[in-house]
Parts: structure tokens; C-alpha cells; sequence
């Protein structure tokens, strides 16, 4: 089958591999019909290379229809339409009980020390093909699978249950946003925008959406979301204050994570273990690797006293300097966390109809072959698109 398959910095090409099967009782084989090219995807194109190994296959957020299922796969058929989360998990074990489906404990990584695996997400979560590809094993099939109507609407209409929805979902609820209250966000790529929209949706009184974009910027503002264009503004903190009686807002989400714009010396910092052998990088990256903190340093003088901080963009640094005395005396609280796709399922699903209110069936602005995925990551990296969709 063809799958974009990663092999360096910056290298992604579309090739040949060997078609999956089924290697457990809880697998199934899934037939792709659309795939997602999401902001994670560009951390493996760019700083997170030390953890990767060239043949890797990327994608994390597939839907297709499923081919072939394990003997213990009882709740889906050949013939089923799935959306695949984008993190592996069982639903069984103590933590997918509560509600942590990253946490799961029968998929957790643990010579790597980290939580559940993921498709086509580095050797810290366990090196599992991704689903940028024509077709996807999935482990723990009996739980993870979400089905959906075999209805003739288009996929963009329930793809994003793989990771977009719940990311910008989790978001929210994360910061805690008051009834009627304020946010700010972070970054208008594909999560902050979708966050914006979840924001409004759920009750938020303003939405101010901070981004140097044009389009995206454009794209917010169409949706009633106040939005602020960071290099028109020489102190955003005091811009963002006007907006919201002089204090901050309520919450603030940061969008943005590891490769904020603006971070000189942190990107000098994340790309130094790029330069050292394969195991010196890895070493080096997994003990002293910083992330570029603009985003939330940002969003740290942002927020109001009192206020809350929700991440959904990535961060992989073991060595960053975080100013506690400004979160401590400002009695901020911080969440984060990779997005716990299926306890948001119930949530989200209910919405993706006809009258689309958080806007999915336009959400994506290029639809591309799967055999352009290179162009695509390109493209992506120098934000000319917004959401990106991949056909095999």
C-alpha cells in the first residue's frame, strides 16, 4: 500500500509498505478514505526527530471503513463505517474508567515512561504506523473505533472526531471558561480556530482569537470571534487587557505549544539535539530538550488573577524554565493534556448534523491525494493552508 513515511528532517515521502493485518485478537484493518494533516504532524517534520526513525509511518487522525476485524472484535463488521482516535486505548483499565483514555494503562509506554500510544507518534508512544496511508491497523478495536452513520455526508463531517473535536473540546472545558465569560486564544491554526468555535458555542460571552495569520485571522473574525493580529499591536498583553475591563480574560488556551514564533534562542535550543548522532539526540532531547515558550509565556501575563490556563498545543521540553513566581503570585490555574477523544464523544457527536455549528463540513481548506502529502507538510509548516485533508 502507499503511506507518507518519514526520513529525516523536513523529508516525508509517499511509498510503498507492506499492507497491515491482523496480528491480535483485538485488531481490525481499516480501508482510509480520509486522513487529517494536523500541527502535531509538523513537530515529527521538524524538532522531534531524535524520536523517530526513518520507514516510520505518519498520521494520527483516519477514518475509513473497516476491512477485517480480530476474533475479539465483536462490536464492528467489515463493512462499518469508523472514525479512529487518534491515541490507543482499551476503555477497560483504571484509567480509561475515569475518563483518561491517554492514560490507558494496557497501552501505556512504559520504557519510554509516557502515556497511551498513538498512531504514527514517535518511539515515546510506541512507533505504531500511522494513517497517512491506504490502509491502518488499529489495536484495542474492541473500544476505540467510534461508528458512524454510513449516510452519504461527505467525511469531513465526522473525521475531526479523531482529534480535532476533542482536542478544542478538551480545550474548553479545560479552561473553565465562566458562563458569559471571556477567552483568549492562542494560534488560529486548526485547534485554536476550532477551539474559538466550541468557545462560542458552549456560552463564552468574548472570544478574542490572537494570531499573525491574515487568513486565519479572517477566518475567525467571520465566526463573530474578536481577534487581534499580533504584529499589528506593540504590547498585545495591554491590547488584550482593553478588551476585557483591564484585568485579562478569564481563561486563555494556548494553541501554539513547542514552536511558538518569536523564540530565537529556543529554537536554536530544540534544534541543537538535531545535529548530534542518533542516540547522543535522543539522549540529549528526552533530558535537557526546551521548547520555545513565547505561547505561554504569553498567555501566563495574559490571563487575569485568578484565572485559568489551558494547553492543547504540544510541549516536549524536560528542562524548561517556567516562571512560578508570576503563576504563583497571580494564583493561576494550569491544565493540559493530550485530548481524551472517547469521553468527549457523546458530547461532540450530537452536533454533527445537518445544521453544522461548529462549522465542520467547510472546515478544511485543502482537500489533497494522498500522493501529495509531502507538498502538503510544506505547505503546512509555512501556514499557506489551514486544515488539510489527505484522499488515498
Amino acid at each position: 500500500m502507499k503511506a507518507t513515511v518519514w526520513h529525516g528532517k523536513r523529508d516525508v515521502r509517499v511509498e510503498e509498505v507492506p499492507d497491515p493485518v491482523i496480528q491480535q485478537p483485538t485488531d481490525a484493518v481499516v480501508r482510509v478514505t480520509s486522513t487529517g494533516l494536523c500541527g502535531s504532524d509538523l513537530h515529527l517534520y521538524e524538532v522531534l526527530g531524535p524520536f523517530m526513525t526513518p520507514g516510520d509511518v505518519l498520521g494520527h487522525e483516519p477514518m475509513g471503513v473497516v476491512e477485517e476485524t480480530g476474533s475479539a472484535v465483536t462490536g464492528l463488521s467489515p463493512g462499518d463505517r469508523v472514525v479512529v482516535p487518534f491515541q490507543i486505548a482499551c476503555g477497560e483499565c483504571f484509567m480509561c474508567q475515569r475518563g483518561l483514555q491517554t492514560q490507558c494503562e494496557t497501552t501505556q509506554i512504559r520504557e519510554q515512561g509516557s502515556g497511551a500510544a498513538l498512531f504514527g507518534y514517535t518511539k515515546l508512544y510506541g512507533s505504531v504506523p500511522g494513517a497517512q496511508a491506504e490502509y491502518l491497523r488499529v489495536p484495542q478495536a474492541q473500544y476505540g473505533p467510534i461508528r458512524v452513520p454510513d449516510d452519504g455526508v461527505p467525511d469531513d463531517r465526522y473525521l475531526y472526531l479523531s482529534d480535532v473535536l476533542p482536542t478544542a473540546w478538551q480545550a474548553v472545558e479545560y479552561a473553565g471558561i465562566p458562563e458569559g465569560g471571556s477567552v483568549a486564544v492562542l494560534g488560529l491554526g486548526p485547534i485554536g480556530d476550532m477551539a474559538c468555535r466550541i468557545a462560542r458555542h458552549r456560552g463564552a460571552g468574548q472570544v478574542i482569537g490572537i494570531d499573525l495569520v491574515p487568513d486565519r485571522l479572517a477566518r475567525a473574525a467571520a465566526r463573530g470571534v474578536q481577534t487581534l493580529d499580533l504584529s499589528q499591536h506593540e504590547d498585545i498583553v495591554a491590547a488584550t487587557r482593553d478588551l476585557t475591563a483591564g484585568r485579562g480574560p478569564d481563561a486563555v488556551i494556548d494553541a501554539v505549544g513547542m514552536e511558538a514564533h518569536g523564540g530565537t534562542a529556543g529554537s536554536l535550543l530544540q534544534n541543537l539535539a538535531g545535529w548530534l548522532p542518533g542516540p547522543l539526540a535522543e539522549a540529549a532531547a528526552s533530558r535537557a530538550g526546551v521548547d520555545r515558550l513565547v505561547a505561554l509565556n504569553l498567555a501566563i501575563d495574559l490571563v487575569r488573577r485568578g484565572g485559568t490556563i489551558s494547553l492543547s498545543g504540544v510541549y516536549g521540553g524536560m528542562a524548561d524554565p517556567i516562571p512560578m513566581l508570576k503563576l504563583f503570585d497571580k494564583q493561576i490555574e494550569l491544565r493540559m493534556g493530550q485530548a481524551n477523544v472517547r469521553r468527549w464523544v457523546p458530547d461532540i457527536l450530537p452536533l454533527l448534523t445537518a445544521d453544522d455549528p461548529l462549522g465542520v463540513d467547510e472546515f478544511a481548506t485543502h482537500h489533497l491525494p494522498l500522493e501529495r502529502a509531502p507538498e502538503a507538510y510544506e505547505r503546512f509548516q509555512h501556514k499557506e493552508t489551514g486544515k488539510v485533508v489527505l484522499t488515498p
